[in-house]
């Protein structure tokens, strides 16, 4: 049987801002493949015709009065969406509405969130596949599962499971990763499905130097969104190697303890501390909100 045919109750959800040159093309596509999807444009405080095109074209268009990022979007198509399944997919051309069914077969397998992964060739530049490797290694170090492409924005999820993190979720654009995160940490099943990523039609809303710190706090997220511990834990080993490694110097050269051993011991377990801090306050995160 078709994906598609098994998920009657599906919702598209496309977060947009100024897409007004690739918006009616992506939505007529959805709607053409999945005549009985929901298909909602989150219109996110757009200057151009946006809202106007999708609704022609054919989808339900909810608008944001004014710009409040592309993850308020995600959360806002998430509360408005009444399917079962919910699929979250950019509204620029980067992705195939094609490769929607393998979405929706892989949830059906009994997945609760698949990630259309990125294959090569497919990142909008090389230093951003790089980024986006390393944070994939990253995310597979803590969440002990290989991690294909954790920034993806092209998923298929169970709606209710996502539904119980919007409170996490950012208002910016790394939301894939805080959700990627979550499940894992949830114990939820995580699948992921090879995808290639077409050249996006228009200009990025992404700022590379605006942005850059953005990106990079997504390094700490991985790691407070899962386990803190595991990112801690190896930063206070290190830091009490190199005082046991400098008094040891010390001890044969000048026969002292120095300010600066003591300094590396007392951040070992300073580290260590937090660590532990931020593993209870992870857990009170994901209590159970039933």
């Amino acid at each position: 049987m078709n994906p598609v045919d098994q998920f009657r109750n599906v919702s598209v959800i496309l977060p947009a801002k100024n897409e007004a040159a690739a918006i009616g093309q992506t939505v007529s596509r959805v709607v053409t493949l999945l005549p009985e999807a929901e298909v909602i444009v989150v219109d996110d405080g757009s200057k151009d015709s946006t809202a106007e095109i999708a609704s022609e074209a054919g989808a339900k268009v909810v608008s944001h009065p004014y710009s409040k990022g592309n993850g308020a979007a995600i959360k806002t198509g998430a509360r408005t969406a009444s399917g079962d399944v919910i699929v979250f997919m950019d509204a620029d051309g980067q992705h195939d509405p094609a490769d929607i069914q393998r979405l929706l077969g892989r949830i059906n397998e009994g997945y609760d969130l698949v990630v259309g992964a990125r294959q090569r060739g497919s990142q909008a530049s090389v230093g951003r596949g790089l980024a986006n490797g390393f944070y994939n290694r990253l995310a597979t170090y803590m969440t002990g599962h290989k991690v294909e492409d954790l920034t993806s924005g092209f998923r298929a999820v169970r709606a209710d499971k996502f539904r119980e993190f919007l409170y996490l979720l950012p208002n910016g654009f790394s939301y894939p990763t805080t959700s990627t995160m979550a499940f894992f940490r949830a114990g939820y099943s995580v699948a992921y499905e090879p995808i290639h990523a077409a050249q996006r039609i228009g200009k990025s809303h992404i700022k590379p130097l605006q942005d850059g710190m953005r990106f990079l706090l997504i390094i700490f997220k991985i790691g407070t969104l899962y386990s803190p511990l595991k990112l801690f834990a190896p930063i206070a080993a290190l830091a009490f190697v190199l005082g046991s490694l400098w008094y040891g110097y010390t001890l044969g050269t000048e026969g002292r303890f120095t300010n600066m051993s003591a300094l590396l011991y007392t951040g070992s377990v300073m580290i260590f501390l937090m660590g532990l801090i931020s593993e209870q306050i992870t857990a009170l995160m994901y209590k159970d909100r039933g």
